[in-house]
């Protein structure tokens, strides 16, 4: 089966189905575990590494209950739902198997059964064990589409799997109205986009819009988005620019009976996409070069005819203006109401119609090299004529045409670093934030010699604002930052702020544990500062717990885990492992800290 036939299949079995009478053909396929599962790669749209595969289930080819629509309608008439969604997960779970290999799994579930005890008898540590996986590598996802009886119910049986180290995905997001009760119930691992709002996302406004608030709501409660559905190039590079974190699709890589991640060129236009974007972020406007936000337009030959142009322009609106060039060298532009200006009149069409375009276009406009920075391209813009200044800006690179600035981008993206700027620095600490230090680990592991990530996280801080208020609590995250910045070279290493309690450096490997121990010792020493006199000598505070309970908790302690950058390909196997490490450290008592070598 070729390409094209494999994705109309893949395609007719998303949409629905009218059951008309296929009972005996439902029930053939459950009897006889007529089930086919093939794979499809959730990828970074950082760096194209793939992060897992979701588990699709496929029944007979050629037959209506090719289709999970079919097959899960059937289901439900027949009162078999149970049936089908175990046979999908065992297929699935034994392909894994067959194939001895370790990856993530995305599995589907439908909410009404997931509390099921027969589902739970499925997925303890034992069952998993005899097929070689992990909890930790299966993502349950979990439809919006399906309504939740039990609500309660339903969230004790989520935190059920995520105790036992499970993850979490809300599928379909953005398809229905229940989601975000959904989402805040169950606070997820991930979130996955319905491929209804993925759809032509360049295009629309609205939709990019809406995907912002979902990554903005993401980014705070650390969540992730996958978008599904992707299907052009146009879209990736939008989620992309966007700054959506993970994908899937047939332009990335359809579903096949093998996991297999996506094909050299899709890599290569992500960490291009991304190296762009990180350089237009990670500059301040005085710094940043023109090249960087400019637009490779097409060129026209000075001897085409304005009648060609002029046909050019009406075929797509959208060209505003054009830029004339001679063996690489911009010569002329010409926009589209100079065009208009010549051409209209009694005589104008019938004056230049048969005319090459150079005996129109504009000589005198503004040419700059690609790395001018903005600040002074701005100027040299606004100190243009009043009738050009609105004209394009022609960019060239070692003397040749390299693309053109149109004002509107020009003032856009100056207001965007700006705020950029202002919004990924924590007020709080003065220390970047999640943005920056997300570009500097995907630094790091490109770039891994003898770096070394240190997390830290400050224990029983929340029993610490229940009793002394916010305001010492926020003065104590300003102690400790202050602490960190004194201790690490801010010159060569990085600090950055997560959030809240949290804070992760990027240090020499051989200054690593030396840090560690002169960090926890100061902070044993600045914590004195933050108790009275009566909590010190006891050691402890009492407050409510989470339950409304009063509980005894310990003083203030931080927790640091710390990795070597070289053994990490992606930013989440890093963060996976940093997490185990801190999850460890944690449970001993006071301050510590574990480094990788020692796990």
């Amino acid at each position: 089966m070729d390409d094209k036939e494999q994705k109309k299949q893949d395609e007719m079995a998303d949409k629905p189905k009218k059951l008309g009478d296929h009972t005996e053909d439902f029930l053939e396929v459950l009897e006889k575990r007529l089930i086919r599962t093939v794979f499809q790669p959730i990828i970074s749209l950082r760096d194209g590494s793939v992060l897992g595969y979701e588990a699709l289930s496929r029944g007979p080819k050629d037959s209506l209950m090719y289709s999970p629509v079919a097959l899960f309608d059937y289901a439900e008439k027949e009162n078999k739902l149970w049936e089908l969604e175990y046979l999908c997960r065992i297929k699935a779970i034994e392909a894994v198997f067959a194939l001895n290999k370790r990856f993530k799994l995305f599995l589907n579930v439908n909410p009404r059964i997931i509390h099921d005890k027969k589902f739970k008898q499925g997925f303890t540590r034992e069952y998993l064990d005899q097929y070689r996986i992990s909890p930790e590598d299966i993502i349950f996802e979990i439809t919006e589409k399906s309504i939740v009886n039990n609500a309660s119910e339903f969230i004790r049986t989520v935190d059920h799997y995520k105790e036992q180290f499970y993850k979490i995905a809300v599928d379909d997001a953005g398809a229905g109205y229940s989601g975000l009760n959904l989402i805040s119930d169950i606070h997820p691992h991930y979130i996955k986009l319905d491929m209804k709002l993925i759809r032509d996302i360049h295009k629309e406004p609205t939709k990019q819009a809406l995907l912002k608030s979902f990554l903005e709501f993401a980014n705070v409660t650390n969540t992730h988005l996958v978008a599904e559905g992707i299907e052009t190039r146009q879209e990736l590079l939008k989620l992309i620019e966007i700054g959506v974190h993970y994908g899937q699709g047939y332009f990335i890589r359809k579903p096949d009976s093998l996991p297999t991640g996506p094909d050299r060129d899709i890599i290569d236009l992500i960490r291009d996409a991304n190296t762009k974007k990180n350089q237009i972020m990670e500059r301040t406007v005085s710094g940043l070069y023109i090249g960087n936000i400019s637009t490779n337009q097409r060129t026209l030959s000075r001897n085409i005819l304005t009648l060609q142009v002029y046909e050019m322009m009406e075929e797509d609106r959208s060209i505003s203006a054009l830029i004339v060039a001679e063996e690489g060298k911009p010569i002329g532009t010409l926009t589209r109401s100079e065009l208009y200006r010549n051409l209209s009149g009694q005589y104008g069409f019938t004056l230049y119609a048969k005319k090459p375009v150079e005996r129109i276009m504009e000589k005198d406009f503004l040419l700059v090299d690609y790395r001018e920075s903005i600040e002074m391209v701005s100027k040299k813009a606004m100190n243009r004529d009043y009738d050009k200044l609105y004209d394009l800006i022609t960019v060239t690179r070692d003397g040749k045409y390299y693309g053109v600035v149109t004002v509107k981008d020009l003032l856009e993206k100056t207001l965007q670093i700006e705020v950029n700027h202002a919004k990924h620095i924590n007020p709080l600490s003065e220390l970047p934030g999640n943005l920056m230090i997300e570009h500097k680990l995907e630094e790091c592991i490109r770039y891994p010699e003898g770096k070394f990530i240190l997390y830290f996280d400050l224990d029983n801080f929340k029993a610490y604002n229940d009793v002394y208020g916010f305001e010492n609590g926020d003065r104590f995250i300003k102690g400790f930052a202050g602490l960190l910045k004194k201790k690490i070279k801010m010159d060569s290493d990085f600090i950055g702020h997560i959030g809240g309690d949290d804070f992760v450096a990027v240090v020499s490997q051989e200054d690593a544990e030396q840090l560690c121990c002169c960090i926890i010792e100061e902070f044993e020493q600045l914590k004195c500062d933050y108790y009275n006199k009566n909590d010190m000598d006891k050691g402890y505070i009492t407050t409510k717990n989470r339950h409304g309970i009063e509980e005894d908790f310990p003083l203030l302690s931080v927790s640091i885990g710390g990795v070597s950058a070289s053994r990490h390909d992606t930013i989440y196997q890093m963060s996976e492992n940093i997490s185990l490490l801190k999850r460890i450290c944690k449970q001993k008592p006071g301050s510590n800290y574990i480094l990788e070598r020692e796990a």
